[in-house]
């Protein structure tokens, strides 16, 4: 991203996201699990997951979007927490289809745009989860 320039000199500022974290408001360990359990999240030994954009198989190389959303917006919908996760996936079909074999509380709605495929399965503490398949470069 951009620098900044501050007394004449370029400051460096961000330069991507570092990490997603947020409060469990029941056993974290056990959401942890769940996590692992239903999306293939490796957990490491300090009990999150780290994820290398080698890893990513889609034609952009990885990339990560940050967005603010309004007050009023529905996006989140129908969970009422004050953000959502977007994790990328390789096959949406393959990854909704295995979680409604595990029972998880996939929403049936899943939208084709420009930017990919996008499905939302909400964790067992009622946050919304978005999982996006990148399109292929034009």
């Amino acid at each position: 991203m951009g620098k900044l320039v501050e007394h004449g000199e370029a400051m460096a500022r961000v330069t991507g996201i570092g990490g997603v974290f947020f409060k469990s408001t029941g056993d974290s360990a056990a959401l942890a699990e769940w996590y692992r359990k239903h999306l293939g999240l490796q957990l490491e030994s300090f009990g999150g997951a780290i994820f290398r954009w080698p890893d990513d198989k889609a034609e952009d190389r990885g990339v990560t979007v940050w967005s603010v959303a309004k007050a009023t917006s529905k996006w989140f919908h129908p969970s009422d927490a004050q953000f959502m996760i977007n994790y990328r996936v390789d096959d949406l079909d393959a990854v909704i289809s295995a979680l409604k074999a595990e029972g998880c509380n996939v929403l049936e709605k899943t939208m084709d745009s420009d930017y990919g495929k996008f499905g939302w399965v909400i964790d067992p503490e009622g946050n919304k989860i978005e999982l996006w398949q990148p399109a292929p470069s034009q």
